[in-house]
């Protein structure tokens, strides 16, 4: 009966470990989807970082490309962390489980060798025959050769109980030894992310010095900079206002009502259902370009080198490789084609009361009136002087601004 219980035991002690290896096994897939992301990323980045280290000079764009960099960097220093943690935590349940197996092993062993000292005193025949004839009746006759019986099968048992326990723990103290070397393999790969991670800090101190010691040209570059989003912004609300009395004045010749507000675009049912759709879609929304990052994000804050200066951003800049193609982010109809210094072709889609802006574009495949599809090329990003590819890209609600990071999907 204690060999059952035994082994009873060591079967939950075995189920318990299984049990919170499946809870992990999900977080240890999302760490494996995050390290494929990572390496993306990094990928990604590395590629528009040597298009921007062609030129001599260094840029804003060099800047933002090395941050992208130093931050996927961290998150693969991060994923490596947490992979350390999962795998010390097997460690030490494998740990615990080997040492259970040890201790059970080593109580059957010794029950063996009690049971086989026991059966020493009767070893030889004779001893046998007196305890069975010893007996006072023939019952008790019966019942002590079936004790004999019984006795020498338990011993049997017991040996089967010790190699099966034995054969388990082999594969334990494996399974252990394994777990300990992928812990050793990540300490050391933890190592050299970190470093690489240090050399980027060091690659991004080297630009911003240098970067500092043109703050005369960066100085000139933000007030550009601020008149081109001036531009834009005033060329956005025109079309916007234009588009708004436009859709009012044709609600008004069809006999049906406006929006009543001088802001908003009064839809018609079709136009109604793009726009629901549109907002129904928000967060997951595609990239206006297929790979890159977003080096400057919605609103005000600091400029990345020159200290006091704070820059506002109307929608997002998104740096990709050169020849990159702008995408249509939903579908839509095309609004305007236009051209702003500073920001280059613009083109204007509108969703219903939605509107999406693509500026800094070479060149434009597309025109005023033509509907566009999900993911259909609007044109191709501009490249500057610089060697940096981006894309300023912009949602608006009627006339209000909205954060794009809101709308496209996350990376």
């Amino acid at each position: 009966m204690k060999a059952l219980y035994r082994l009873a035991f060591f079967l939950l002690l075995l189920s318990l470990p299984l049990a919170s290896m499946a809870q992990k096994t999900k977080s240890k897939a999302q760490l494996e989807k995050e390290k494929k992301e990572n390496l993306t990323r990094i990928k990604e980045a590395n590629r528009i970082l040597q298009q921007t280290k062609q030129q001599k000079q260094a840029s804003i764009g060099q800047l933002n490309a090395i941050k992208e960099k130093i931050t996927v960097q961290k998150g693969v220093v991060q994923n490596i962390s947490r992979e350390i943690t999962f795998i010390e935590s097997d460690v030490k349940e494998t740990e615990g489980i080997v040492g259970a197996l040890q201790h059970d092993l080593e109580q059957l062993k010794a029950e063996y060798a009690h049971m086989v000292y026991a059966a020493s005193k009767t070893a030889n025949s004779y001893n046998k025959l007196m305890f069975l004839f010893a007996s006072d009746s023939f019952n008790q006759f019966v019942m002590r050769l079936r004790y004999l019986q019984q006795y020498s099968e338990a011993r049997k048992k017991q040996v089967e109980q010790i190699n099966k326990v034995q054969l388990v723990l082999n594969g334990q103290v494996a399974v252990l030894e394994s777990k300990k070397q992928q812990k050793q393999n990540l300490l050391s790969k933890h190592v050299a992310e970190s470093k690489s991670l240090q050399s980027l800090k060091q690659q991004q101190d080297s630009v911003i010095t240098r970067l500092s010691q043109q703050e005369s040209n960066l100085q000139k570059e933000v007030a550009e900079r601020q008149q081109a989003v001036k531009k834009l912004d005033k060329l956005i609300a025109d079309i916007v206002r234009e588009e708004i009395a436009r859709a009012a004045r044709a609600a008004r010749e069809a006999g049906k009502a406006t929006s009543g507000s001088p802001n908003k675009v009064t839809l018609t049912p079709e136009a109604a259902l793009i726009s629901s759709s549109f907002a129904g879609n928000k967060g997951r929304l595609a990239w206006p370009v297929e790979r890159g990052f977003i080096s400057q994000k919605f609103g005000r804050h600091n400029h990345p080198v020159l200290k006091g200066v704070v820059v506002e951003n109307r929608g997002v800049d998104i740096q990709t490789a050169a020849g990159a193609a702008a995408r249509a982010i939903f579908e839509g109809k095309v609004l305007t084609v236009a051209s702003v210094p500073g920001m280059n072709n613009i083109v204007m889609v509108q969703h219903g009361e939605y509107f999406t802006v693509y500026a800094k574009l070479k060149t434009v495949n597309v025109k005023p009136g033509q509907t566009v599809k999900l993911k259909d090329t609007i044109g191709t990003v501009y490249t500057d002087s610089d060697g940096t590819t981006e894309l300023q890209f912009q949602i608006w609600k009627n006339s209000s601004n909205m954060n794009p990071e809101s709308w496209i999907v996350k990376k």
